[in-house]
């Protein structure tokens, strides 16, 4: 089944909403120029419920060109299941933590950068990475829409978690376009910036699961 991500999360009651909504993954932003970026305090403070009411939930930080021990300290004290590489680092950072982190490629990545960050060798990592749109000077939550067609490609050998630009009125369609191994979402299913809207992610989901159910 495919997975689906709600990112962006900052208060406890958009993180059961969106559990509620039928999320598998919730993630939470560290990248502070981010309207929907959160510190390791009020993580925690929803992270340790989640972990005890929530288990089969996984847990997702995402950092931009964060200090790898730093990384390393939230992934351990916040309760974090993966980390999301949203940035540029290289592929010996992506690879620090094996299996419990990925990276983020915006735009979509030729065969030699997938062979150099060895996306190959960690049969076990799922998603094999995250593909976002190519927004300059933007590191995620543009609602820009990624390449739909390039990523249908690369979906055919990877597990691929698709972001960019993705709303309740269109990722059916992403879906059926895509293939992908699972969705996020973040600006897409907000009424204010950094704000989640309960209604819009139930009309994520049941969109994504529809969509599923009609074998499109």
């Amino acid at each position: 089944m495919i997975k689906i991500k709600i990112c962006g999360i900052k208060t406890l009651k958009d993180a059961i909403a969106a559990i509620d909504a039928g999320a598998n993954y919730l993630g939470f932003n560290f990248h502070p120029p981010s309207p929907r970026s959160i510190g390791l305090r009020e993580c925690r403070e929803i992270t340790r419920t989640l972990d005890l009411d929530y288990p089969q939930i996984f847990l997702v930080g995402v950092f931009v060109n964060m200090p790898i021990k730093q990384i390393g300290d939230i992934l351990h004290h916040g309760y974090l299941d993966y980390a999301q590489l949203h940035g540029d680092e290289s592929p010996k950072d992506v690879n620090h933590f094996g299996n419990r982190s990925f990276k983020a490629f915006r735009g979509i990545p030729d065969e030699k950068t997938l062979k150099k960050f060895e996306i190959d060798s960690y049969p076990n990592r799922t998603p094999a990475f995250l593909l976002d749109a190519s927004v300059k000077g933007v590191y995620g939550g543009s609602g820009v829409t990624a390449d739909w067609d390039g990523a249908a490609e690369l979906a055919k050998k990877y597990p691929l978690l698709l972001a960019g630009g993705l709303t309740p009125e269109n990722v059916a369609e992403a879906v059926s376009r895509v293939k992908p191994w699972g969705v996020d979402v973040a600006s897409g299913v907000e009424s204010i910036v950094g704000q989640k809207d309960a209604g819009k992610m139930v009309a994520f989901v049941r969109a994504v699961r529809q969509t599923i159910d009609d074998g499109r």
